[in-house]
């Protein structure tokens, strides 16, 4: 069971604690087997015996998952664990930090670590490499968000981070934002056509289009669209569109964007800039379990 500080903590984040729990049992069990047995653990460690173990960021970088991990270790240790956070998420952390201390039966602690640093590590890279976007974009009025392209199951954690790093989450999935693709256009006849049939279906949900060149963006606008999706364009061809369709719409960059050309599309006056990368691709923040050493 959860603690009250950690229920907080997650709710603070805006992630829904039954949701966080449902993932780290899944992630527990993947580890634990169809015996829910740590075998190293239960033949090496007395069942009675209490340690405390310190959460240490091996790298520099953006922490962001601390409740996370909490609450594996928490489910894992059962209700004599104790987490004690000494940084917080969205912080920039340093190589040596502690970040957290776990105090509870060793067993548990060592049971949970791999589990809790897998999803910390993770979410702090994603962070980490979120606020390198953030940095180059210069502080000017393009936000980075993020996309679709999140690990199977993780997407709620992941969005977090990207949060945490400084980004921004503008569609959660398939339920929430109608998204008008190349495809959608294809099938549907074109743009007016497929904007009017999501419009007349789901009158309440935002639309998003995706257009290629001026032409679309401005037969998207005249169709009703207020979100425009730039895919592949160059910073020419975008700024040509920024000023084709003025404050009518929002826009945002989208494919082939990388952080030396951040701040080159940042200049063209687009609202946003989505990136893929930051959760297929961003590499994991390095960071460790040290177990305290045992009084002679």
């Amino acid at each position: 069971m959860l603690t009250d500080s950690t229920i907080g903590a997650l709710r603070a984040a805006g992630l829904d604690p039954a949701e966080v729990e449902r993932i780290v049992r899944a992630a527990l069990d993947e580890d634990l087997g169809p015996e829910r047995l740590d075998v190293t653990s239960v033949a090496t460690i007395p069942a009675e015996q209490v340690d405390s173990a310190d959460v240490v960021a091996r790298a520099d970088g953006v922490l962001a998952g601390l409740a996370v991990a909490a609450a594996v270790f928490e489910l894992a240790g059962g209700p004599d664990v104790r987490v004690l956070p000494v940084a917080a998420d969205g912080a920039e952390v340093a190589e040596g930090e502690v970040l957290a201390t776990v105090t509870g039966p060793t067993r548990g602690l060592l049971t949970a670590e791999r589990t809790a640093l897998n999803l910390l590590c993770r979410l702090s890279g994603v962070a980490t490499h979120t606020r390198a976007w953030v940095a180059a974009l210069g502080g000017g009025k393009a936000t980075v968000l993020d996309t679709r392209k999140t690990t199977p199951g993780l997407r709620p954690l992941e969005k977090y981070a990207v949060r945490a790093g400084g980004g921004a989450n503008k569609r959660l999935g398939l339920y929430d934002v109608a998204m008008i693709k190349d495809n959608h256009k294809l099938a549907a006849g074109g743009i007016g056509p497929a904007y009017r049939r999501v419009r007349q279906a789901f009158p309440e949900v935002p639309v998003q289009v995706e257009v290629t060149t001026v032409a679309e963006a401005l037969e998207a606008v005249e169709a009703g669209a207020d979100f425009l999706l730039c895919d592949n364009m160059s910073p020419a061809l975008l700024a040509e569109v920024v000023a084709a369709v003025g404050d009518r719409a929002e826009l945002e960059a989208t494919g082939g964007l990388t952080l030396e050309t951040a701040a080159e599309y940042a200049a063209t006056g687009v609202d946003y800039l989505s990136v893929g990368a930051l959760t297929h691709s961003s590499p994991i923040l390095d960071i460790a379990l040290d177990l305290r050493s045992r009084a002679a």
